[in-house]
């Protein structure tokens, strides 16, 4: 064991700590989109999007497969960049927070998600799809009717999500629900007195159980509007799946796609029949 064998050794070691940075750096973050308008994908030919289930109508299992709103209009985007459209579930926190989109777990974001100033500063949106107001469900027998009554009502919201931070407002003893499915049942089995949610998705639970639900009231005001996300270095991914969201929109295919999903006519604009997380 001599001097001269233990400084190549030395060298060794200290380039292979120069290029850790580098490979951490490429397994963790998603590739940023090329200068000239190109898309980089995660996976070459593939459009990796991060959804949230079950959230009808946006998105929910069937036969083993994510379908809704937002599984259409993800399809429609990655037809239009040559590639299929691959969606995964993740945690709406994990949405909410961006991590999704920044460590490389998906390409884009579409999860019924509510645009926030606070979501702005860590995303980039697409152009507005779906727009809708909050509710509020209860039991066929509550006496809640009014905002007034939420006041240190224990009401039942799905975790980081509009209808959370509404309910807060308006002074509710909130109870977090990781999923749709679990907060309702939980309305049904007496667990809370209300949920606090987008119409659209309130909508839904009480098509499936019109017997045990009602609709306390629902609100015109700041409607939520929904919108993709992408990472703030996917420019031209943002691009691209804003084409699809306009050509939706103008050639009368998106109204199509709320149709066949809610069962009910909707625009962009409609304030009083759409949703968001």
């Amino acid at each position: 064991m001599s001097i001269f064998t233990a400084k190549p050794n030395l060298k060794k070691s200290l380039a292979l700590l120069a290029l850790a940075p580098l490979v951490l750096t490429g397994c963790v973050s998603t590739a940023s989109d090329g200068e000239n308008g190109e898309v980089n994908l995660i996976n070459n030919g593939v459009l990796t999007v991060c959804t949230n289930t079950p959230y009808m109508p946006f998105e929910y299992e069937e036969n083993g497969k994510i379908v809704g709103i937002d599984a259409d209009i993800a399809n429609a985007i990655a037809k239009d960049l040559g590639a299929e459209a691959q969606l995964t579930s993740i945690s709406f926190e994990g949405l909410d927070s961006g991590t999704g989109l920044t460590s490389g777990q998906c390409d884009i974001a579409l999860a019924g998600i509510s645009v926030t100033d606070e979501r702005k500063s860590k995303m980039e949106f697409t152009d507005v799809y779906f727009e809708d107001n909050q509710a509020i469900l209860v039991p066929k027998n509550s006496k809640i009717s009014s905002v007034e009554d939420l006041k240190n009502a224990k009401v039942g919201a799905q975790q980081a999500t509009s209808g959370e931070s509404y309910a807060k407002e308006k002074g509710a003893d909130v109870v977090q629900y990781e999923d749709n499915e679990l907060m309702f049942s939980a309305l049904k089995t007496g667990q809370v007195q209300a949920v606090s949610a987008n119409l659209s998705v309130i909508s839904e639970a009480l098509t499936k159980d019109p017997g045990s639900f009602k609709i306390a009231y629902q609100t015109s005001e700041n409607a939520d509007q929904i919108a993709g996300a992408v990472a703030p270095e996917k420019k031209a991914l943002l691009d691209k799946a804003n084409k699809t969201i306009q050509q939706l929109k103008s050639s009368g295919e998106l109204d199509k796609i709320k149709e066949k999903w809610t069962k009910t006519k909707s625009s962009p604009s409609s304030a009083s029949s759409s949703s968001a997380n």
